[in-house]
């Protein structure tokens, strides 16, 4: 009994040291990894700061950053240089067509309602001294400010092609809404680019213009199919 209980208890010994052993060399692999893994730590630190900077910067761009205040993209920010490019040359043109009432500002206000802002456009009245909002024109002074835009915007892009001149003109309607002062106006400043070499085609089926426009190309609709007849008006601008 006293063979069999030493030859158990040897056993035992033997196994306590085996596992010591085992537990010995885990230990030491676990400090070689809490080694390594602190090395690897230290070295994503940079790398951690990197990507928060990267983050910051993409959400400044994109407009979702909270130190965005007007949530306005990267994109949204440089074609504001250009609107306000844009709405001085059209200032020039607009004021000529209302008779030096309105003229065109750019915006950069905060929108309500968490919407983004950076391209706004207000009108300045000279009659009040005071900018409003362009939803606030009516329909014949609403195609002022468009067609303001569009030449403002010709000039702007002739400017940045490197004085590369655009040409040719075309104004789809948008006639219809405007008095007879009011047409005058803009036939005036139309002339005024055909004098500088420019050709203006218009859109329209206003009759009164069959009357200012000289050169004119008219379409006749049939049940054949339609055809397209040339005529001058002698009694054009």
């Amino acid at each position: 009994a006293s063979q069999a209980a030493w030859e158990a208890a040897t056993a035992r010994l033997r196994a306590a040291s085996a596992a010591e052993a085992a537990a010995r060399q885990r230990c030491a692999d676990l400090d070689a990894l809490g080694a390594e893994l602190a090395a690897e730590a230290r070295a994503l630190a940079p790398l951690r700061e990197e990507s928060r900077r990267i983050a910051g910067i993409a959400g400044l761009a994109a407009g979702t950053s909270p130190q965005n205040e007007y949530r306005m993209r990267l994109e949204t920010y440089v074609l504001t240089a250009r609107l306000e490019q844009v709405a001085e040359a059209a200032s020039v043109r607009l004021q000529h067509m209302s008779a030096g009432r309105y003229a065109l500002v750019h915006s950069d206000a905060r929108a309500a309602h968490r919407a983004r802002s950076g391209l706004g456009l207000n009108v300045l009245d000279a009659w009040t001294g005071r900018a409003r909002d362009t939803a606030t024109l009516s329909g014949g002074e609403s195609f002022f400010v468009s067609l303001a835009l569009a030449l403002g915007l010709a000039d702007v892009v002739s400017a940045e092609a490197g004085g590369r001149r655009l040409d040719t003109l075309f104004i789809d309607e948008g006639f219809g809404s405007l008095d007879e002062q009011s047409l005058d106006e803009v036939l005036d400043v139309l002339d005024g680019l055909r004098e500088h070499d420019r050709h203006v085609g218009i859109v329209s089926h206003v009759p009164d213009l069959r009357s200012r426009v000289p050169s004119q190309l008219e379409v006749i609709k049939t049940r054949r199919g339609s055809t397209v007849r040339h005529r001058d008006h002698p009694a054009g601008l």
